[in-house]
């Protein structure tokens, strides 16, 4: 018995050691982390509802889990791209890049093209006007709306911040090949395009209501 757990332990070293995430200076935790990771990649939601009569689209579940792994890693990886930015570093670099793209949107325009609730991109706004990053201006037709755009310090910072930026999206890409980019950035545009629709137009239903749409 104590024979066989040895001989299977020193296999899975092995397949460790083959694998992408070993390095020459890793150690007993690193190895730990690959053991769960591989354990939990052998797990599906399936498995888990079935044993507790639920019936569950595994694809439908591994999609959503795989999004919402891959925001908190995207989340961690802009922390660190961004570092030397700290007023950049949460969710203020989408603002800031957006009124670079798209100059003089009011307050309400530029939190609903970031997907945030008001309240999310109104403190977003306010911590950029703070930082003298982005300045408000009375909006002509409409004196109770704002209109934004970047300030001399705002555009300095974008312009200084481009590169920590490419360089975290090409980490983020991973290692897909260059059509596996262009096919991944296709789909996640239709599932976007999707749910900035939803947003728009269903942002305060319940689910029932929304899954009425879909359906």
């Amino acid at each position: 018995m104590q024979t066989d757990f040895f001989i299977n332990l020193l296999l899975e070293v092995k397949d460790f050691e083959n694998s992408d995430s070993y390095k020459p200076n890793c150690n007993v935790e690193d190895f730990r982390v690959w053991m769960n990771d591989k354990k939990y990649a052998e797990e599906s939601p399936t498995k888990l509802f079935k044993n507790e009569n639920h019936q569950v689209s595994f694809t439908e579940n591994e999609i959503c889990k795989q999004i919402l792994l891959l925001g908190r890693y995207s989340k961690l990886l802009i922390r660190k791209g961004l570092s030397d930015f700290p007023d950049l570093a949460n969710e203020e670099f989408t603002y800031l890049y957006r009124l670079k793209d798209e100059p003089d949107l009011t307050k309400i325009q530029l939190i609903e093209r970031n997907g945030h609730e008001k309240q999310t991109g109104t403190q977003i706004i306010k911590r950029l006007l703070e930082a003298g990053l982005l300045e408000e201006k009375n909006d002509v037709e409409d004196k109770r709306s704002k209109r934004l755009n970047l300030t001399e310090k705002g555009e300095k910072t974008f312009h200084e911040s481009v590169a920590n930026v490419n360089k975290t999206s090409k980490i983020l890409s991973g290692k897909l090949t260059e059509k596996e980019k262009n096919e991944l950035l296709r789909i996640l545009k239709k599932l976007n395009e999707f749910h900035t629709h939803l947003y728009s137009e269903y942002k305060n239903s319940d689910i029932p209501k929304i899954l009425e749409f879909i359906n």
